[in-house]
């Protein structure tokens, strides 16, 4: 395991200390939270697979967005998909920096 930087230092120091509150205000939330890592911790089988430059992009993008590793919303996403809980949000971001929207416009 890798040396702790200066930040994660404090953030272990405060979080020995007690000084760390919960920001998940709901049960539902939690219960929520707690699926999603049983879910990432549960992974026993390795998949590869190929994308496009512009679509790992966009997804790498978007899991920045949602403050994750862009593997983990890859599995989520796929998780939701086969449960048949997937519900697409809009994202914050604006049109794909690929420019492949303007390209399928135009096609």
């Amino acid at each position: 395991m890798k040396a702790l930087d200066r930040e994660e230092k404090q953030i272990l120091s405060d979080f020995e200390a007690g000084k760390l509150k919960s920001t998940i205000t709901s049960e539902a939330s939690l219960r929520r939270y707690r699926e999603y890592a049983r879910a990432t911790l549960s992974k026993n089988k390795r998949v590869n697979i190929r994308l496009s430059t512009p679509d790992l992009s966009e997804i790498q993008a978007r899991a920045a967005e949602e403050g994750i590793p862009y593997q983990t919303l890859i599995a989520s996403v796929l998780h939701k998909f086969v449960a048949g809980r997937f519900i697409e949000k809009s994202s914050r971001l604006t049109a794909r920096s690929s420019g492949r929207c303007k390209k399928r416009r135009a096609a």
